[in-house]
């Protein structure tokens, strides 16, 4: 619910399934219990909320994978080139379990489960 559901038409032009939370499920329902949606349907997380990359940290989940932006514009129309070419350049790690943390200007993979 971070993002805005603008990024979902951004997304499929691009070739990628998407779904925005709205669409699915309720406004106000937890961030574990759209975590446990992605996992379940086979969904990368995508968000602007750092919430999601703590779970995965406290939890010591496998998945989902969580892309999440930390720019202070999340607009698609500023954020959509390097958001895709994350997309197609990290896919492998998404595919395996990954939490990629990005800005306009570089993006961090950290491998799941995220260990000590």
């Amino acid at each position: 619910m971070s993002l805005s559901p603008a990024w979902v038409e951004v997304l499929r032009a691009s070739g990628v399934e998407a779904v925005h939370w709205s669409a699915v499920g309720e406004q106000g329902t937890t961030d574990r219990r759209i975590m446990d949606w992605a996992r379940a349907n086979g969904y990368v997380v995508f968000t602007h909320d750092l919430d999601f990359g703590a779970l995965l940290a406290a939890s010591h989940a496998g998945g989902p994978s969580v892309i999440q932006v930390r720019a202070q514009d999340v607009l698609a129309a500023h954020l959509a080139g390097v958001v895709i070419d994350a997309l197609q350049r990290y896919r492998s790690f998404l595919d395996a379990g990954a939490l990629i943390s990005m800005d306009e200007d570089r993006a961090r993979v950290r491998i799941l489960p995220i260990t000590r």
